[in-house]
């Protein structure tokens, strides 16, 4: 039995169809792909959650692609583009705010530089002396003493983390750690009887 005409007819239009729907379909996805390509490793650093959102979006519709349906791949490609476009605009915003931050931080450790290693000093230059001493001052008990001295090391180690987080680029990593020695270094000039600077 003979297949009507028109079926054979329609079956032929259908494939022409999907021929010049696939070409479109596919530059559509090489596209999305080569914009997250481009900015890939800038998106994996300040926008990771919104990169994965977008590779995620990428690989359903490849998938699509990949099982010949092509028609909801152009269906589909509005919102892929609009995906991309978005992550392009988080990320700007997220880099701006981290360059931003790391200026504010670079500026605010060039004067904990300065000062943090002085009062680092004028804790060991006291904790020096009150351990040679016969008898601690009246207002530094043994057990603030032994407290301060512990407590030096630390914000040594701390100060020696931030130096090395500022070295590596790190500015705001650095600062943190530096404020973090500097407000132990107050508590503990009070221990040892001393006025913060």
């Amino acid at each position: 039995m003979r297949s009507p005409r028109w079926i054979i007819v329609a079956a032929a239009l259908l494939a022409v169809g999907c021929a010049n729907q696939k070409e479109p379909a596919e530059k559509a996805v090489a596209a999305a792909e080569s914009a997250v390509a481009a900015i890939r490793e800038d998106a994996a650093k300040y926008a990771p959650e919104a990169l994965q959102g977008v590779e995620s979006t990428i690989a359903g519709v490849k998938d699509k692609l990949a099982k010949g349906d092509y028609k909801a791949v152009l269906a589909d490609s509005p919102q892929l583009t609009a995906a991309v476009n978005s992550l392009k605009e988080t990320l700007a915003t997220k880099k701006a705010e981290a360059e931003a931050a790391a200026a504010a931080a670079t500026a605010e450790w060039n004067t904990l530089s300065a000062d943090v290693p002085k009062m680092v000093e004028a804790i060991q230059s006291r904790v020096d002396i009150l351990g040679k001493s016969k008898k601690l001052p009246k207002n530094v008990s043994q057990e603030a003493f032994d407290s301060a001295k512990s407590r030096l090391e630390t914000m040594k180690a701390t100060w020696a983390e931030a130096t090395s987080a500022f070295a590596a680029g790190n500015a705001v990593d650095a600062a943190a750690k530096a404020n973090s020695v500097r407000q132990t270094g107050t508590e503990v000039l009070q221990q040892l009887g001393m006025t913060p600077g």
